[in-house]
């Protein structure tokens, strides 16, 4: 019996509103409910920024799933199923990207946790046409409407924030998508690792590149190394690009599930690692970052992160390296760092 999150089961006890439908799967999808709406559905086609999600969704056959920031433009869909994602500007992007793609007359379907605030789809999609609240269970909330005023056209570009850093002497420009760690400001425990950088040389890998900003500043400032970014989501990947472009550099990248794509080969791990997953904490991802990290560090590779003080990374770090310096620390961050 498969084991879904709560809004896939107010989903799954909707299932009526779904059949003989092509339904358009985005938003926090986290489970494998659309291999159960496959058997309701003509189709379902999944739609997902989570890297995680992709790789656990795309190896079935019954159901299409894509991974990227902008859906193709051949979607063949009649209605759409909208996760609510955790950052609101997110759903209003997701919303005007799809209803743009698909038209007027596509049916729409919410599912979301009270406390993400999806009661926001109300006011979200009267400009669009009508929806109400359906169903209430497990503190979740399940919305049906009609789209019947679909934007003209949806444009990625027009829905970056720029911003300015300066730190040490060097300005960044840093472009950022909804729901993008690091979105529209500066990260405080990002610019405490930043200051305490060692000297930077070879194939230096930014874990969890968010917007681009640790990734730009040690490029800008360590201009002969091989600069290598990954992260889980794809707009993060989009907007870590796009950072890259408008500071002039040059660096690989690209999507990896911890160091599902990663090279070995490393000279330097330097990372502000996530510990959020949805709405829920999770630190599963950071301690396999540093559990596994030497397998991908050269001979005398480093590995350098920031942390929130509170968490107990540093015996997973002594347990691998067989030892933890604490470079600095804060009231709110530490940093920590390593060599093989």
């Amino acid at each position: 019996m498969a084991t879904y999150i709560a809004p896939s089961q107010i989903a799954e006890r909707q299932l009526e509103y779904f059949a003989q439908k092509r339904v358009l799967v985005i938003g926090e999808i986290e489970d494998q409910f659309p291999f159960e709406l496959s058997k309701h559905c003509d189709k379902v086609t999944v739609f997902t920024s989570n890297y995680i999600t992709y790789r656990m969704l795309s190896s079935s056959s019954k159901i299409t799933t894509l991974f990227g920031a902008s859906l193709p433009s051949d979607i063949d869909a009649d209605m759409i199923l909208l996760y609510w994602p955790k950052a609101k500007a997110e759903a209003q992007m997701l919303l005007e990207m799809a209803l743009a793609q698909l038209g007027n007359d596509t049916e729409i379907a919410v599912v979301g946790e009270n406390r993400s605030g999806v009661k926001s789809i109300e006011k979200m999609f009267k400009p669009y046409g009508p929806l109400n609240k359906y169903d209430s269970a497990r503190r979740c909330s399940f919305y049906w409407g009609m789209c019947q005023s679909a934007p003209e056209s949806f444009a990625l570009d027009s829905w970056f924030k720029h911003y300015q850093v300066e730190l040490n002497g060097l300005p960044i420009t840093v472009k950022s998508l909804p729901g993008v760690f690091s979105h529209g400001e500066f990260d405080g425990g990002s610019q405490l690792l930043l200051n305490n950088l060692p000297e930077l040389k070879g194939k230096v890998l930014d874990f969890g590149c968010g917007a681009g900003v640790i990734g730009a500043y040690m490029g800008l400032k360590y201009g002969n190394i091989e600069l290598h970014m990954c992260d889980i989501n794809a707009f993060a990947i989009e907007s870590s690009k796009q950072t890259l472009l408008a500071n002039n550099l040059k660096g690989q990248v690209f999507a990896s599930d911890v160091y599902s794509d990663v090279e070995p080969g490393l000279d330097f791990i330097v990372s502000n690692p996530p510990f959020h997953a949805g709405l829920d904490t999770s630190y599963s991802a950071t301690e396999t970052l540093l559990s596994d990290a030497l397998n991908y560090l050269t001979d005398d590779g480093q590995l350098m992160i920031v942390a929130n003080s509170f968490l107990k990374y540093p015996p997973i770090i002594e347990k691998q390296f067989g030892h933890c310096q604490t470079v600095d620390k804060n009231r709110k961050f530490a940093i920590y760092h390593a060599t093989k």
